[in-house]
């Protein structure tokens, strides 16, 4: 398969948002596209951006995206890279994109000298679980919480 990762660009929103709504039914969670472009233009493309995003291009189709910003670790004294979102769709899946999608993060992660790379993912997402544990990740058993502001 021919693809091409690159930064997410605003033309992409659109597609982008797609690829949100579809990630959030793979992990079955409720998602509402509604201010969701405005919302995303302005943390990707501000003059100080609060998350940065690839695309998976197979021409002029989005097949894919991850998400990620940086943050402050307490505990570590330095930053990390935190990946928001992996998401790639069936079709683009197995052709080894996710793996070059994490070590393009691991590469920026390294640039930016983050102390490491974090992201979640639901337990009952065995597929993404075995793929994490087989490029080297270790997982730590925590409960997320969520409180409405």
């Amino acid at each position: 398969m021919e693809y091409s990762i690159r930064n997410c660009e605003p033309s992409d929103l659109p597609q982008l948002i797609v690829l949100c709504q579809k990630h959030a039914e793979y992990e079955k969670a409720d998602f509402s596209p509604q201010g969701k472009e405005k919302g995303l233009k302005e943390a990707l493309f501000s003059k100080h951006p609060k998350m940065f995003c690839l695309v998976v291009a197979i021409d002029d189709d989005i097949v894919g995206y991850v998400s990620y910003n940086f943050t402050y670790s307490t505990w570590s004294a330095g930053d990390f890279i935190y990946m928001d979102c992996l998401f790639l769709e069936e079709k683009a899946r197995n052709f080894g994109i996710g793996e070059v999608l994490i070590n393009k993060l691991k590469q920026i992660g390294k640039e930016k000298n983050c102390v490491n790379m974090q992201w979640r993912t639901p337990q009952f997402n065995e597929r993404a679980i075995k793929f994490y544990q087989r490029i080297g990740a270790k997982g730590k058993d925590k409960v997320c919480f969520f409180l409405d502001l």
